[in-house]
């Protein structure tokens, strides 16, 4: 019997609160957590950022109207401490935070005995150490429910993703915090639809816990990271192809 696996899924930012419902009308019933970037940490500061702070309300709403956990990517104890008052208890750590302990060490303080739930991404660059230290902070923090990401890492040559995968460093990962689910982010690794497949079933093959997958009710409309996010009826072709 096929263990079932967690499916996250969602846009990569959300620029309106009519995109983010057209997009969590249609993919609500087959996935586990709507993700959604509220604040983005954009290499270019003339990129979309994310709609913001109002942004969370629209959250907010979107998961009483579908009963949907949510989740949010926070980089500062004030995206947190916004992000709780309504009620979101889901929040992941992205690339560039888990490269920094300091930034690390804040969000963790702002987190202190709360109930929720941290899901990690690899740092940019292959540092196996940086990415354990992180989970260790918020062990040290009390925080127990806990999440890896594979979302792969910086390339230092030409590649056909646009972060390689690296599935020999999550197999050592895994080994060395065997009890700690590892979801893995093919969106991010592939840059592209074309290799979603491919590396969502490389993925689920090694015995990944699921899949984070960005998702949009019209991805060409998209205001970032529009050539790796599938539409609704894909995402759900995808789950399918998957198993």
């Amino acid at each position: 019997m096929k263990t079932k696996k967690i499916i996250i899924a969602g846009p990569c930012s959300v620029s309106s609160e009519e995109e983010l419902y057209k997009t969590a009308k249609e993919i609500h019933k087959y996935i586990d957590v709507l993700r959604c970037g509220v604040w983005k940490a954009r290499t270019n500061p003339n990129s979309f950022n994310g709609a913001g702070d109002i942004a969370i309300d629209w959250l907010y709403n979107i998961s009483k109207e579908f009963n949907l956990p949510v989740a949010t990517e926070v980089g500062i104890p004030q995206h947190v401490e916004k992000a709780l008052k309504k009620n979101i208890r889901i929040f992941w750590i992205g690339a560039r935070t888990t490269v920094n302990p300091f930034y690390v060490n804040e969000i963790c303080n702002s987190l202190k005995g709360e109930n929720v739930e941290i899901w990690i991404k690899n740092p940019i660059y292959p540092d196996i150490k940086l990415w354990i230290g992180a989970i260790e902070r918020f062990r040290k923090a009390g925080l127990k429910n806990l999440k890896a990401i594979h979302r792969g890492f910086f390339p230092y040559y030409n590649s056909k993703y646009r972060n390689n995968p690296q599935w020999k460093l999550v197999e050592k990962f895994r080994k060395i915090i065997p009890k700690i689910d590892v979801i893995c982010d093919p969106s991010h690794i592939s840059g592209n639809t074309e290799l979603l497949n491919s590396v969502s079933k490389k993925a689920i093959k090694m015995g990944m816990n699921g899949l984070m997958i960005e998702t949009h009710y019209s991805p060409k409309n998209a205001l970032s990271d529009a050539n790796q996010q599938v539409s609704p009826q894909q995402l759900k072709e995808l789950i399918n192809n998957i198993y």
